[in-house]
């Protein structure tokens, strides 16, 4: 892929940046600043060029039109915080403010645009619809920078098409991101393993199957569990339930059998009679769920049991909490293999979304792992093998 090296001298260049500035908000306080973190050394690098650096982002799923819940004004405030400088906020995207915005900017400044997807072209499924945004994006840019790893499997106005009309790069965290997820699909030194939570099992099919042909083992949490469990034969009483995917799943186990890839699934769960954080957590084994019972966490022996292969790994890729860790009683599973993973000697990679929101919300620090992402997405469909549009244009 091309790298900013490759944009020449940027001294008074208007630069274009994708960030990923996608942050949890409660109202206007961001919950958890780490996207925002990881795209200050980009938008710094450009800024000591001498670039006018203009970032675009998104926030939230707006339904293509302006509307003030998910706007990136307190984000804005937070990158300005962030970078030690002023950060001069657009209250549109291609309008007269983004316009005046730019236009006043100096050398080494910052802006930031409003949300793009308050545009509709820019998640357009219609190339001409998707071109034409990407056409007014352009108008403001001289070189286009991606750095927002968490879209480039998403083809979109601020991802793919800008990049086909201006000169294109791509920032440190996408390099940086690439290098580490190569790592984990070419050569990633052995015992190497996998674990995946979070809830459905559907949502991971494509990097169970690939990676079946690359890891030792795959350690099965979160609510996508049960319908492991299920394809074993368990009763799983109230707990999430893709009836429909065991049959894949018990093809996935005869796979990982004949390969000898160790596919270790909890042995006792946490269960409680309703989804709550108040609801009353009790422990069973796996082959004993009651009916009346939702299962909400991996149990005590299991996290034992995960930690222990966890840490004896020299590579580890973890997406998806082992449980509701939002709720303290059901916290303990996802804490755990965190724990783990910080053990690990060799690389350790927190694969985005939910994961890396627990790990910091469960008290733990960035620097304790080797990695993490800031695309939870687009790391599975990269390790699925997946092309991905957004990097895909880069290339050349």
């Amino acid at each position: 892929m091309k790298t900013i090296d490759d944009l020449g001298d940027l001294r008074g260049k208007r630069v274009l940046v994708r960030s990923d500035l996608n942050v949890p908000l409660d109202g206007t306080t961001i919950t958890d600043d780490g996207r925002v973190r990881a795209s200050v050394p980009t938008i710094l690098r450009l800024a000591d060029a001498g670039a006018k650096v203009v970032v675009m982002a998104h926030l939230g799923r707006p339904k293509g039109a302006p509307d003030p819940a998910y706007s990136l004004e307190p984000v804005a405030v937070r990158l300005a915080e962030l970078l030690g400088q002023d950060v001069t906020f657009a209250s549109d995207t291609v309008g007269e403010s983004a316009h005046e915005v730019v236009a006043g900017l100096e050398d080494g400044q910052v802006a930031v645009l409003e949300n793009v997807r308050f545009n509709a072209g820019e998640t357009s499924k219609d190339d001409a619809e998707r071109g034409a945004f990407a056409d007014q994006l352009a108008e403001l840019g001289d070189a286009f920078v991606s750095d927002g790893f968490g879209v480039v499997h998403r083809k979109q106005a601020s991802v793919y098409d800008i990049a086909e009309r201006l000169p294109a790069a791509a920032g440190g965290l996408v390099l940086a991101e690439v290098e580490v997820l190569r790592q984990l699909t070419e050569d990633p030194a052995r015992p190497y393993a996998v674990v995946l939570g979070g809830s459905k099992v559907s949502d991971k099919l494509g990097v169970i199957d690939n990676l079946l042909e690359k890891a030792d083992a795959l350690l099965i949490g979160g609510g996508m569990v049960f319908t492991f469990l299920a394809a074993k034969g368990h009763g799983v009483g109230t707990s999430l339930l893709e009836a429909d995917q065991i049959d894949t799943v018990k093809g996935y186990l005869a796979r990982a059998a004949e390969k000898g890839v160790e596919i270790l699934l909890p042995t006792d769960v946490v269960v409680a009679p309703e989804f709550s954080a108040d609801a009353p957590p009790t422990t069973v084994p796996v082959d004993a769920i009651p009916t009346d019972q939702m299962g909400l966490d991996i149990g005590p022996e299991s996290a034992e049991a995960f930690a222990r292969l966890i840490s004896g790994s020299r590579t580890v890729f973890w997406n998806g909490p082992m449980g509701v860790f939002e709720f303290p009683a059901y916290a303990a599973g996802t804490k755990a293999v965190a724990q783990a993973l910080t053990e690990v000697e060799g690389l350790s990679v927190v694969g985005g979304g939910d994961s890396a929101a627990a790990v910091r919300r469960l008290g733990f620090d960035d620097a304790q792992f080797g990695h993490i992402s800031t695309g939870g997405g687009a790391s599975l469909e990269f390790l699925e093998g997946a092309t991905l549009p957004g990097l895909q244009v880069l290339e050349g």
